[in-house]
């Protein structure tokens, strides 16, 4: 039997479930984490490319929105941080700035800590860093009876990755760990057609197909399963009007898959889907929705040149 027991009964719930899923916080294994960092370099996929230009190019008016006192310590802590390309832009210019202060990446892929750590030990000196690995709001409890001020990073748009309960409660969970005009930067994907959407999330290339196909990979692996990976293919799809973009993973023919670990066998009808992520899409309705009766409020809004995607500053009331 497995150790990872949540993700055995994870997978088992989800795929006895009808219809079938399974939580895109799985994607993130090793080959999972590198598959995504191609990705990112895709001509396709805008949303890494849009955000980089925000913090590439207005840093300074983001540190400015933080609105804190240059001589007194703060801790940034960065949610789900990445391999860190962006925030390093951030993170050089406050340290040109002299600003005193500690940056904390967060995730649960102890793997993911490492390239960051790695990347910012090369190329930013003088940084502090001091990286955690864990459940953000573990973390978080950790940190919140620090005097020093904090901000809170969670960019990337992986909010968006929430169904928008989830992401109510999120919200509503980070502004419990904040103190009055302590603030989150989220960044967050905005609503388009899906002629710009859509190739996103089905690169030319197929690096999103194999990410998504990774989680069946990664079921064989530590689960010891029979999944033939060949008899599934990626399906995304894109509602423009409601925002979302969702990916499935659909059987290409009628079959049975065993899960050694759950000593159990799984029916897949031909073109039945596995659902494995959505995308939401935003705009500052949603977003004033989604974080009514959090005690968050849109103080600023950032947006790059093409006005796909926005950086929010929220802060606490």
């Amino acid at each position: 039997m497995t150790e990872n027991t949540t993700f055995l009964k994870d997978v088992q719930d989800g795929l006895s479930h009808n219809p079938k899923y399974i939580s895109s916080k799985y994607f993130y294994d090793k080959a999972g984490d590198q598959l995504f960092r191609q990705i990112m370099k895709m001509p396709e996929y805008y949303p890494f490319d849009s955000e980089m230009e925000i913090f590439r190019e207005q840093s300074e008016d983001l540190i400015e929105s933080f609105e804190l006192n240059p001589e007194v310590e703060f801790d940034l802590i960065e949610l789900g941080a990445g391999d860190g390309k962006k925030t390093q832009h951030l993170l050089k210019t406050l340290l040109a700035k002299k600003y005193k202060f500690k940056y904390i990446p967060v995730d649960i892929s102890q793997n993911t800590l490492d390239v960051i750590e790695n990347r910012m030990d090369d190329i930013l000196v003088n940084l502090e860093i001091m990286p955690k690995q864990g459940d953000y709001f573990q973390v978080l409890d950790e940190l919140i009876a620090s005097r020093k001020p904090k901000i809170v990073l969670f960019i990337g748009s992986t909010l968006g990755n929430m169904e928008d309960e989830v992401a109510k409660d999120f919200l509503n969970q980070i502004a419990v760990h904040l103190k009055p005009d302590e603030k989150l930067l989220l960044g967050l994907d905005q609503i388009k057609s899906a002629e710009i959407v859509l190739p996103a999330y089905n690169d030319a290339a197929g690096i999103t197909r194999d990410f998504n196909l990774n989680l069946l990979r990664r079921i064989n692996r530590e689960l010891n399963a029979d999944f033939i990976l060949e008899n599934f293919e990626h399906a995304p799809e894109y509602d423009e009007k409601e925002g979302i973009a969702k990916s499935f993973l659909k059987s290409k023919k009628d079959q049975k898959v065993f899960i050694r670990d759950l000593n159990h066998t799984f029916h897949f009808a031909e073109n039945e889907l596995i659902h494995t992520e959505i995308s939401r899409k935003y705009n500052d309705e949603i977003l004033k929705e989604i974080i009514k009766g959090s005690d968050l409020k849109i103080s600023k809004k950032f947006l790059d040149s093409r006005e796909y995607f926005a950086d929010y500053i929220l802060t606490k009331k």
